[in-house]
């Protein structure tokens, strides 16, 4: 049975809620990704923070990149998994919540990062075909 922690891109890399827009635009440029979970003063997730919402809530808006913090601009509602959860129930996720990457948490440890792509390479044709579909709907 493939599970979550067999799917998940590891070490996953986050942002602290005090980072400043400029500082994960650098953050995402580096990383080659287009989201990243982000991590309140408490230490667990409070939000994931897109490349989209850089601009449309951030820079679109005319807030300034250099003292704009990540959580004022970010979800604050973050869909994860767990590492032993398996393939079905982490396409569920996908589906059910139209996400393209999801945080997979141990506890509230995060210990990864499950893409739509990751889990294509892992699914039969047909059901990745049924997730894109179901992310992609209106």
């Amino acid at each position: 049975m493939t599970t979550a922690r067999d799917l998940m891109t590891s070490p996953a890399e986050y942002l602290n809620a005090s980072d400043t827009l400029d500082v994960a635009a650098q953050a995402l440029k580096t990383s080659n990704v287009g989201s990243m979970p982000v991590r309140g003063d408490d230490g667990a997730l409070c939000g994931v923070v897109t490349d989209r919402d850089l601009v449309i809530r951030g820079i679109a808006e005319g807030k300034d990149p250099n003292s704009t913090r990540v959580d004022e601009v970010c979800s604050g509602t973050v869909v994860s998994v767990g590492p032993d959860d398996d393939a079905a129930a982490v396409s569920k996720v996908f589906s059910d919540n139209q996400i393209r990457r999801v945080p997979v948490l141990d506890g509230d440890e995060l210990v990864g990062i499950i893409s739509q792509a990751d889990l294509a390479r892992e699914l039969p044709n047909d059901q990745t075909g049924d997730v894109v579909q179901a992310i992609s709907r209106n």
